[in-house]
């Protein structure tokens, strides 16, 4: 759908600035995820999101803590967006026993209910299910709270898609689903695999708004999150949002995507949101280039440490194979 935001919110320059804190936080911790595994220090399925940072990260600078996430296991960038501190994320990253999960769930399902980060799902599409309980749950308790699910466009073409935003909307639930498009579901270019040239048309459908966004813009984002967060909150029922951005790297690390051309590739490169966001807050006064070198040293270093701390933690014993698994026997 086209743009029709009648009261488009713009972040003012101390949010602005938490947009990019969000945006490098991600990077930074994407940069170093890679060289740990490159270095042979951890194994473990990666799934990079270089070049999608602006969408979480404009989302995140409206939620509170107790508003939710749930997001799918290429979704990294989304717990990081949120403000999940980073030693319990690389503990679990690196299957050790502090780790959010006990060191059992790994890089695809990580969670931190403290921080909003309620579910990190394997299957793809089930984050939107998942969110309309939270959604219900919020209604219930008759709370303010929001939940936002992440997806990708390859997941709006299956069935919990479509079932979820038509519960959502029959029930009028606060939840937010949007879909990072990036272009390619795996390895399958998006005119190869959906039928509709915009999934935010498919909205219409199931009596929400629904909007296209630039997902390389966080300034345009943030207005239509804003947008979205406020009808939400207020009992208006759900929104969805398509942010269209590209993804630098192949659907898994170790992929050579060769399914992208050369040139889109380098197109898409050129126009990294990160440096152009950055060269923008300084042009605008918003900051220096000192200030931003101190933030990017500033979260290079709590990267470090995350790190430090999590090769330093023990693996699960184990006892640990069967706790969790099911509930314990409670006598009458």
């Amino acid at each position: 759908m086209t743009d029709t935001l009648s009261n488009r919110a713009s972040p003012d320059a101390d949010t602005q600035l938490d947009i990019y804190r969000r945006m490098l936080r991600i990077e930074r911790n994407d940069e170093f995820t890679r060289a740990q595994i490159r270095q042979g220090r951890i194994h473990a399925p990666y799934y990079s999101a270089r070049g999608q940072e602006c969408i979480p990260a404009g989302i995140s600078a409206l939620l509170n803590d107790d508003d939710k996430i749930c997001t799918i296991y290429r979704g990294i960038q989304d717990m990081v967006a949120k403000n999940m501190p980073l030693r319990p994320l690389w503990a679990e990253i690196c299957g050790r026993v502090d780790g959010t999960c006990k060191g059992k769930g790994g890089p695809m399902h990580l969670t931190h209910p403290e921080t909003g980060v309620m579910v990190t799902t394997g299957i793809v599409g089930s984050s939107m299910p998942i969110a309309n309980g939270f959604g219900w749950a919020a209604l219930l308790d008759g709370t303010k709270q929001v939940t936002v699910a992440y997806f990708g466009d390859g997941a709006s073409n299956i069935g919990a898609f479509h079932e979820a935003l038509n519960l959502a909307s029959v029930w009028k639930l606060p939840v937010i689903f949007v879909c990072a498009n990036n272009g390619f579901a795996e390895h399958t270019r998006f005119e190869n695999g959906t039928g509709v040239d915009q999934i935010s048309k498919r909205a219409i459908g199931y009596g929400m708004p629904g909007y296209t966004v630039d997902g390389n813009d966080p300034i345009d984002v943030y207005a239509h999150a804003h947008a979205a967060i406020e009808r939400a909150r207020a009992g208006e029922g759900p929104t969805l949002l398509e942010c269209k951005t590209f993804r630098f790297m192949g659907h898994v690390f170790g992929d050579n995507d060769a399914y992208m051309t050369k040139e889109e590739k380098a197109a898409a490169l050129e126009k990294d949101p990160l440096p152009l966001f950055r060269q923008k807050l300084i042009d605008d006064g918003i900051a220096t280039e000192e200030q931003l070198e101190k933030m990017k040293a500033d979260i290079e270093a709590e990267v470090k440490d995350a790190i430090d701390f999590a090769m330093n933690c023990e693996f699960p014993s184990d006892d640990e194979l069967r706790r969790d698994v099911f509930a314990e026997e409670i006598p009458a």
